[in-house]
């Protein structure tokens, strides 16, 4: 029943994606084929923000439509999130329906989603949707880190006979009959299966949050934070593993030694909403930097009151969370998960303030890799596994609360089921009712759009080397067919050759500059009409004009009088550089190494659930017999 609420959910939100068309909204862009570019594998000019995303849609789009891929990991990060949630409050609360259904509830319905959503952040959703399974998954590895330890106290003890006296020959005994033998092996394998799905299972968590930098760090932390401490170093192997393509390809391209821009910190800063100011807002799970990402919803009075009606039903079971758990296991994911979500809460909000904000750009101009703090709100989401079990917890307490009140005796262990589904409806209804506009494809703003058919004439027609140049300057466009809100380009993932881009972002009236010094050399070199030897020695062997999107030509059209012109339409003109000489690209052992990285974690990506669910099956089947 949770698996297809979850499911009903998630398709709800995205309904207006399961017509034909692609997502390009803001930072979302998918295209019908895209290619294993160096971009693709990380080794670029750029730091590999989109590693290994690019690179197993490059892969996968050959075979299948690259919208539709990112559609279907779209559709399944929301489920996951949601039918996961519930699954946490199921084994940490032994939550009935009723309750695991708001937990659900909490973890698909709130701002967060719809904020990362709307910027185009579809696989940050999916290392967000991983964190429920990933402290499940800690969970589990902790307790049978426990139960290994309390098996072998008990089989260094010694047998002892019922007047207190040491039995050791009856005890030799039965194990010479093998009466004792049988027994003690099943245990140990049944024992041994349990540690193989926990392993597992995280493997496969770590790799699916590891579809982008952020969400492997999301999952790190929550992970490190839950397992044993004598399984502290066992994790962080299989996070490296999960985390190297981004890692491998960081190494190898050079591009994250350098600083970020500190002009970062304050452009991505978390922001206040309607009525709520920054700690508010980011309480009740939003608080993007991004105020045109926002449902509309969000620019009202009804921001406070969904993220008032959120806090409060959170507030209802943070005691019973915190205080309640069968084993000290229990209880220390509970209270780690509360831990982190305080934290999680706090640091975007301290990083808001002047002195926090100084404190950030110091880090990220003295400290290479540090501009992944640079959009502090995104590690909300190590709030969404605490607030889904205190939401549950919530739920089953305030209808314990009502039945005893209701039967004028002492308040029962469990509320009857009756009272308590009508109290989850209620608790649905102050999440969803609030943040209506989430439904839909938030309102609609998340559609797809069909591209021209220039564009795939223009892949076609990239048939020689060099990079590709792209006209007018700057990465962002606004095509008459993507709507009215700026994209991405979707020129790199659309092409064959890596296509230059400067990285610098406009936000906030300001603009952050990226790492491509490579790129901004052509651009300017675009704009003040240089020669094409010049581009050519810059190892540019295409330009590539879009000529339905507003931003800066300059003297480009003294550039492109020169060179020769191998298609045009009304929407794209593409141009080709004679002589070029190719340069930034990467060796052969480099794409060798980062390819296989990238083998590793598809490996544990498919293998870690699948091992999982095959542990957990044969775990049952020795249960039943």
């Amino acid at each position: 029943m949770a698996a297809g609420y979850s499911a009903a959910g998630a398709l709800l939100v995205t309904a207006p994606l399961l017509a034909p068309g692609y997502l390009l909204l803001r930072d979302a862009v998918s295209t019908p084929r895209s290619y294993p570019t160096d971009s693709a594998l990380g080794l670029g000019d750029a730091a590999p923000r989109a590693v290994p995303q690019d690179a197993l849609l490059a892969v996968l789009s050959a075979f299948v439509d690259g919208g539709l891929l990112v559609k279907a990991i779209l559709v399944v990060a929301l489920w996951a999130a949601a039918y996961g949630a519930a699954a946490l409050a199921r084994e940490l609360l032994r939550a009935s329906l009723g309750p695991q259904l708001v937990a659900a509830t909490v973890a698909l319905w709130n701002p967060y989603v719809a904020e990362r959503l709307l910027q185009g952040h579809w696989s940050l959703l999916a290392g967000y949707a991983a964190l429920p399974w990933t402290a499940l998954a800690g969970y589990r590895l902790r307790s049978t880190a426990t139960a290994k330890r309390r098996r072998r106290t008990l089989s260094n003890a010694p047998a002892q006979s019922p007047d207190g006296s040491i039995a050791p020959a009856a005890r030799r005994e039965d194990e010479r009959s093998g009466k004792a033998r049988l027994p003690v092996f099943a245990a140990a394998q049944h024992a041994n299966l349990r540690v193989v799905s926990a392993w597992a299972a995280l493997a496969g968590s770590l790799a699916a949050a590891g579809l982008t930098p952020t969400g492997a760090l999301l999952a790190g932390v929550t992970a490190f934070a839950l397992v044993h401490r004598r399984q502290l170093l066992a994790a962080l192997v299989v996070w490296l593993a999960a985390s190297a393509p981004w890692l491998v390809a960081t190494a190898l391209s050079g591009a994250g030694a350098e600083p970020s821009d500190p002009a970062g910190i304050a452009a991505f800063a978390a922001r206040g909403e309607p009525g709520l100011g920054t700690l508010g807002s980011l309480a009740g799970l939003g608080g993007i930097w991004n105020a045109e990402a926002v449902p509309d919803s969000r620019t009202t009075p009804l921001a406070a009151i969904g993220t008032l009606a959120l806090l409060a039903i959170v507030a209802l079971g943070v005691r019973a969370v915190a205080t309640g758990g069968a084993d000290p296991d229990n209880r220390h994911v509970r209270r780690a998960l509360l831990l982190l979500a305080a934290v999680a809460i706090l640091f975007p909000a301290l990083g808001a303030t002047a002195w926090g904000m100084s404190a950030l750009e110091w880090l990220v101009a003295h400290m290479p890799g540090a501009g992944l703090l640079r959009d502090t709100q995104k590690y909300v989401a190590l709030a969404m596994p605490a607030y889904a079990l205190c939401a549950a917890a919530g739920c089953a307490v305030t209808a314990r609360r009502l039945s005893s009140r209701a039967e004028s005796a002492d308040r029962p262990a469990t509320a009857p089921p009756a009272v308590t589904s009508t109290v989850a409806v209620v608790f649905v209804a102050l999440l969803v009712l609030p943040l209506y506009d989430l439904a839909w494809g938030a309102g609609g703003a998340v559609r797809p759009v069909r591209y021209p058919a220039g564009w795939q004439q223009v892949a076609d027609r990239v048939d020689g080397p060099g990079d590709i140049a792209v006209l007018p300057g700057g990465m962002f466009r606004k095509f008459r067919y993507s709507g009215a809100v700026p994209v991405l380009d979707p020129a790199p993932r659309m092409l064959p050759n890596d296509v230059l881009q400067t990285g610098e972002l406009p936000v906030r009236g300001r603009t952050v500059s990226g790492e491509g010094t490579r790129a901004r050399e052509v651009e300017t070199l675009l704009l003040r009409g240089g020669s094409p030897e010049e581009l050519a020695r810059l190892g540019v062997g295409w330009v590539l004009v879009e000529r339905t999107t507003p931003g800066p030509l300059g003297e480009s059209a003294a550039t492109l009088a020169r060179v020769e012109r191998v298609y045009e339409d009304t929407d794209l003109a593409l141009y080709r550089v004679p002589g070029v000489i190719e340069r930034g690209r990467s060796t052969t052992a480099h794409r060798a190494v980062a390819a296989a990285a990238h083998l590793l974690w598809g490996a544990m990506l498919v293998a870690g659930p699948v091992a999982a669910l095959g542990a957990r099956a044969r775990l049952r089947s020795r249960t039943r017999n």
